[in-house]
């Protein structure tokens, strides 16, 4: 799997990710910490990547265009504080999430649970 973390997410993350074994880039690597949400889902588009963000505009763009990809992951969880609290939430949860990552789906983390969406759906 391959990962697009968003500016609203630490740049350690991507760091943390690698580590793990998966390809993972911060858009801060590409220059685009300034890049508007469509630009960053039009490059995890590009490059087959899950955009990993705490914004929550991704998904409602991607129901807005009733998009099938890229996929999407929210964290909306308040006890994240660190890049290593988000990779402790994520970690165990990609086995269970890779086919609906790859075949389109916003996947939510909030409040200790997680929510899977398949794309496209409407807003």
């Amino acid at each position: 799997m391959r990962f697009f973390i968003d500016n609203a997410l630490p740049p350690r993350l991507a760091d943390l990710l690698l580590a793990a074994g998966y390809d993972a880039v911060h858009v801060r690597a590409y220059g685009m910490q300034a890049a508007s949400d469509e630009e960053i889902l039009a490059r995890a588009l590009r490059e087959d990547r899950i955009v990993l963000s705490a914004d929550t505009d991704f998904g409602a763009i991607l129901a807005a265009r009733e998009s099938e990809h890229p996929s999407f992951i929210l964290f909306r969880s308040p006890n994240l504080l660190g890049a290593q609290d988000y990779l402790n939430m994520l970690l165990p949860a990609l086995g269970v999430l890779e086919p609906e990552l790859e075949s389109g789906c916003v996947a939510v983390f909030r409040h200790g649970r997680l929510r899977v969406r398949k794309l496209p759906f409407s807003a």
